[in-house]
């Protein structure tokens, strides 16, 4: 069928209609084929591995090198506390050898004091006074080498029976007397630096009857 002539009335309807119709937005159509494009992409995508084995071996040397590290620096403290310790006991017994080194040597002198205290006790009527100072002098020059080389000497005579300086000879009743205290010096005691080096031999006084 032979399509009709259109008049000017309907070239003009025709036009008017063409332009009343909206146009399409450039780039609506990319972006949302672009959309989807990447939604399909990611979802395809293959989902990341998160264990790393050469990551971990490090993990564990790290750990191992630091609990070296730590037991090393331990043993290291023990090791300066030990050798501090050996340090100090050998001072101290450096310091004891040289305080007592001379307690042997006391001991074998002690009894020439002895005898020159007996000798001046023993010295009668008819002993010069010349005999006497000698004597006298003698004993003296000794107590003093003694005394300046830390040897003490103990009379207790009078005092408390002490069993750590005293050694008691006899027991004797004496109502004059505490009991327990030292009623006569048989032979004096020495000390060493205030170690014992002979107990004081005496006779102490106990309650009567």
């Amino acid at each position: 069928m032979a399509k009709e002539p259109q008049t000017p009335l309907d070239d003009e309807l025709e036009r008017r209609e063409e332009e009343a119709r909206p146009e399409p937005v450039e780039g609506e159509l990319d972006d949302a084929v672009g959309v989807g494009d990447d939604e399909a992409v990611a979802s395809e995508e293959p989902t990341a591995v998160s264990d790393n084995p050469e990551a971990d071996m490090l993990a564990a040397q790290v750990e191992e090198l630091e609990q070296s590290l730590a037991e090393a620096k331990d043993q290291a403290l023990r090791a300066a506390a030990e050798a501090q310790n050996v340090r100090r006991r050998a001072e101290q017994e450096a310091e004891k050898a040289r305080k007592f080194a001379l307690e042997r040597f006391v001991k074998e002198l002690l009894p020439v004091v002895d005898s020159l205290e007996k000798a001046l006790e023993a010295m009668g009527e008819d002993a010069s006074e010349a005999h006497r100072e000698g004597v006298a002098m003698t004993l003296k020059m000794q107590q003093d080498v003694l005394a300046k080389f830390g040897v003490e000497m103990l009379d207790p005579s009078g005092e408390p029976f002490d069993p750590q300086y005293h050694e008691a000879m006899a027991m004797v009743p004496n109502p004059e007397l505490e009991p327990n205290s030292v009623m006569e010096v048989v032979q004096k005691g020495y000390t060493l630096n205030g170690r014992l080096v002979r107990p004081a031999m005496v006779v102490v006084s106990q309650a009567a009857g």
